[in-house]
């Protein structure tokens, strides 16, 4: 049976079973706990980092309009886009970014990615796991090695949750079914579908849960004792009578911000996603990712850059104040990522293209240093010229500010060798405190 009937198999079965329904795939909702030898492993200049705030701009985002303006550069480089001081003396962003240019004392920004995936979906995955896709498997994204070799801090709610990402996201690749992330389409909607059905009891409930651990056991010793694909099967039912009961849902209900947390971090369902994960964060989420999409601008690069950016700066510089003010920046690694970026040259349509060859993102909290700039692009924004990152190198460094055994081998069940790391990939120790 593939992935994607099992996990129709398994949606299907807790409805008819259990009276209740759970949005995306229940094959892939909820995390196990872990083994002590899956524990974070200390590690010199990292492991600062208990959780982390995957943010990710979805249509590769122009870094000459960001994070990496050329103030010296023509307009047919720049176009509309100036680029303006931050609080910190030599660091400048566009001035598209004037909250986050506020912020960027907490900021490092590496300005040297670089790519070999020129098209979306290739570059997105890429991106997210630091290997290249392939028909015959699908890699962890570094939430699902987070997930994976990281111990669970909350029993009752799922250590990885992506919000607004779609459904191409790779999630967990080929790990274990339980350690694949809770999708949450719409953060304005809370967790849908997470309680009982209203026509079935209390004692109901109890005896069809019982009917079924009597089943799963028959089947269990008769058939697959023992195999990991029907532990998780029976983990996924667990974890979710476990979520259905959990007082920790009241983290889903973005209700119960003040209004003066609803104004600073902004309207868009991207400010809302930013304002879930940090509640999720607060209820021991380990691995949260939000998605922003529509930043493929190959018209009308600067029309859009007025009406997009305005959102990530404010829903951005709001997360970063939020978690400060909380206290829970220096234990939170927020990252901000994209596929590529966009063409140094301004087209005639007044657009910029995919350009893999350069890119920008960028790390806060979690260990960072902050008020710094990594690597260095020419004077134009079209190669990299000093400290090239690559997918696997950024992942790594997201593995080692969570303390965590990056370089480890892990096998598919295939029994091919992967590691967070990819293949040869190198954290940047040298941005950390």
């Amino acid at each position: 049976m593939s992935d994607l009937d099992r996990r129709a198999f398994l949606a299907r079965t807790a409805q008819a079973c259990f009276g209740v329904t759970l949005g995306g795939s229940m094959a892939s909702l909820f995390n196990s706990p872990l083994t002590a030898a899956n524990a974070t492993i200390k590690a010199a200049g990292g492991a600062k980092a208990k959780h982390i705030i995957y943010l990710f701009m979805s249509g590769g985002m122009t870094h000459l309009d960001t994070f990496d303006p050329k103030s010296e550069a023509g307009s047919d480089i720049m176009g509309d886009t100036r680029a303006i001081g931050t609080n910190v003396d030599g660091i400048q962003l566009g001035h598209w970014l004037p909250k986050l240019a506020k912020q960027a004392d907490k900021l490092a920004i590496i300005r040297s990615m670089n790519s070999t995936q020129g098209a979306h979906g290739p570059g997105r995955y890429f991106m997210r796991t630091g290997y290249s896709p392939r028909a015959s498997i699908v890699h962890p994204t570094a939430g699902g090695w987070v997930n994976k070799l990281s111990p669970t801090l909350n029993e009752t709610l799922p250590s990885y949750v992506t919000i607004s990402c779609g459904n191409d996201h790779p999630g967990a690749g080929f790990l274990e079914p339980s350690l694949q992330p809770l999708p949450v389409g719409n953060p304005t909607q809370g967790l849908k579908n997470s309680v009982k059905a209203r026509k079935v009891t209390e004692s109901d409930f109890k005896k069809q849960l019982h009917l079924r651990k009597m089943l799963d056991a028959k089947f269990d010793a008769k058939y697959h004792d023992g195999h990991k694909t029907v532990r998780a099967y029976s983990e996924v039912y667990d974890s979710a009578v476990k979520l259905m009961k959990s007082e920790d849902l009241i983290a889903f209900n973005l209700s119960d911000e003040t209004p003066i947390a609803h104004k600073l971090y902004g309207d868009s369902q991207f400010a809302k996603g930013c304002m879930l994960a940090r509640r999720l964060v607060e209820k021991g989420v380990r691995s949260i990712e939000v998605e922003l999409g529509g930043f493929d601008w190959h018209n009308d690069n600067f029309q859009q850059a007025a009406e997009k950016l305005p959102i990530l700066d404010q829903a951005v510089s709001a997360l970063l104040i939020d978690l400060k003010a909380k206290g829970m920046l220096d234990s939170t690694l927020v990252v901000l990522a994209t596929e590529f970026g966009r063409t140094p040259k301004v087209t005639p349509e007044g657009g910029r293209n995919h350009f893999p060859k350069a890119f920008s993102t960028i790390l806060a909290g979690g260990g960072i240093k902050g008020g710094m700039v990594y690597g260095e692009t020419n004077a134009t924004g079209s190669s990299v010229v000093k400290d090239p990152v690559s997918a696997a190198d950024f992942n790594a460094t997201i593995g080692h500010a969570m303390g965590l055994k990056y370089d480890e081998t892990i096998f598919s069940s295939s029994k091919r060798p992967f590691k967070m790391a990819g293949r040869k990939g190198n954290a940047i120790k040298n941005i950390f405190v």
